[in-house]
Order: structure tokens, then sequence, then C-alpha cells
């Protein structure tokens, strides 16, 4: 899936989520935020880790959105694997049904930038994204 203006002062952002109700929520609450660069982001999906992997050797990325149960793994996995590039490092923003305060407390301990628990407000994620997320190049 692939949302947005591509180019301009959206922001680039990397879903990582198996589930297609997930993937068709956040893009619907993204091109609903007051802010522009949210509004106009650049969505790519990926539905696996393998495949994330691909999209972060093939591209850059300003934000990642990450499941953590996907069906090739623990999408936690990939935090430090990010830290580990070269170059501008992405904020992560972990996003999980896995909420128990020991769960939370492993993802933030990873590295990432932000962990959000399913079923999650749209108004903390556009929050988020507009907090946390600078445009590669700005």
């Amino acid at each position: 899936m692939t949302t947005g203006s591509g180019e301009g002062s959206g922001l680039r952002v990397l879903l990582v989520e198996d589930e297609a109700t997930n993937r068709i929520l956040l893009q619907a609450v993204l091109t609903r935020s007051p802010d522009e660069r949210v509004r106009t982001a650049h969505l790519v999906s990926a539905e696996t880790l393998a495949e994330a992997r691909s999209q972060l050797n093939a591209d850059r990325w300003d934000v990642i959105v990450l499941d953590v149960r996907l069906p090739d793994g623990n999408g936690l996995d990939l935090v430090p694997e990010i830290a580990a590039r070269d170059g501008n490092r992405p904020r992560i923003i972990v996003w999980s049904a896995s909420v128990l305060p020991h769960e939370r407390a492993a993802a933030l301990e990873t590295g990432c930038d932000a962990f959000l628990g399913k079923p999650f407000q749209a108004e903390e994620l556009l929050g988020l994204m507009a907090s946390i997320a600078v445009p590669s190049g700005a």
C-alpha cells in the first residue's frame, strides 16, 4: 500500500503491520491529520519482517510504525537493526495489542521512540506523529 503525495513536505512512513484492517485504519487517520506533514505522508506498508527489511534497504524513512507480532517474527527485533544503521535514523513508534506494563517496558527498552497500544485513539497517534517526525532533509 502506498498513499500520500510521495514528495514535498510529507513524511515518509513505513508501516510494518500484517493486519489489513490496521493498515487501512492508520492510512485513514493520517489523511485526516491537521498537520500537513502527516496528512501528506507517503505511506508504504510491509506485512512481514522480511518485507520491512527489504523496504529499509531500498529507501529512506522518517517514521516507522512497527507491530510486534508479525508472521515471521517479533517486530521488536527490527529496532536494534535500525539503530545500528549509518545515517539518519528514522523515528520508531511501536504499536501493539500487548499492552501489559512489562510488555510496554520491553518495547521501550529496545530503543524505540514511542509506544502506542492497540486499540488507539486517533488523536494520540496523530500527536505522536507530529511530535517526533521530522522529514529527512528538513
